[in-house]
Parts: C-alpha cells; structure tokens; sequence
C-alpha cells in the first residue's frame, strides 16, 4: 500500500505562520530532532494524545508526501512504528487540506469522521 498523505499536528498561531510565510521548517521539537515530524492518519490520534493533549484548539494540516519526496525519509520511532520524517522546509502549497481539532469531553480530540 502507497501512503499518499500524512500530518502534521500544531497549534493555530503556528498553522497561520506556515500560511503566511509559505514555508515551514518546523516546530521547536522539529527543529531539536533535526527533522519535521509527520505522521500517518492511523498514528495521528496517539500522537495528539501523546504529545498535543493540552492543545485546544489543533489543526491537522494533510502533507502530500510527493510534494516532500526529495526530503522524506520512513524511520522508526514509537514502539518501532516507521514514521515519516521530511529533512527540510515543507511548502504550504504541499499542504492539501486541514482540519482544527477540538477536546472533547473524554478529553481527547475529536477527529472528523472517517479519519
């Protein structure tokens, strides 16, 4: 199976920064590990859990991974999952959509339907 898009989880002021500049190169996390964490639709929930818990509201921004592939690389982290990991900028124009997340009453984000 070809995985066409992943994600990119941060907070609105950061998601409007990437708009507006054009280009992204990374949240501070990103920029200490030397790479843009992404993850795949079926890692982003456990990712917003792990490590955006307290982030209300949360965008999930869609990375066409083609748009990356030059600087794309599947590597293993959590429980030796392969992730996707881009060494360098990512441009907003590989952006093909996002979604703001909100807390629901559990606690955890509420993902659109079908994610």
């Amino acid at each position: 199976m070809t995985i066409l898009f992943a994600y990119k989880l941060l907070d609105q002021p950061t998601f409007r920064e990437w708009k507006d500049s054009g280009s992204f190169t990374g949240s501070p996390d990103d920029v200490r590990d030397g790479f843009i964490h992404l993850s795949t639709a079926a890692q982003t929930a456990e990712t917003a859990a792990k490590y955006f818990s307290a982030t209300d509201p949360l965008v999930v921004a869609m990375v066409d991974l083609a748009a990356v592939r030059e600087t794309l690389k599947w590597e293993e982290s959590r429980g030796g999952a392969l992730f996707p990991h881009v060494y360098g900028a990512i441009p907003f124009k590989a952006v093909s959509g996002h979604s703001i997340l909100r807390l629901g009453d559990d606690g955890r984000h509420v993902f659109p339907q079908g994610f």
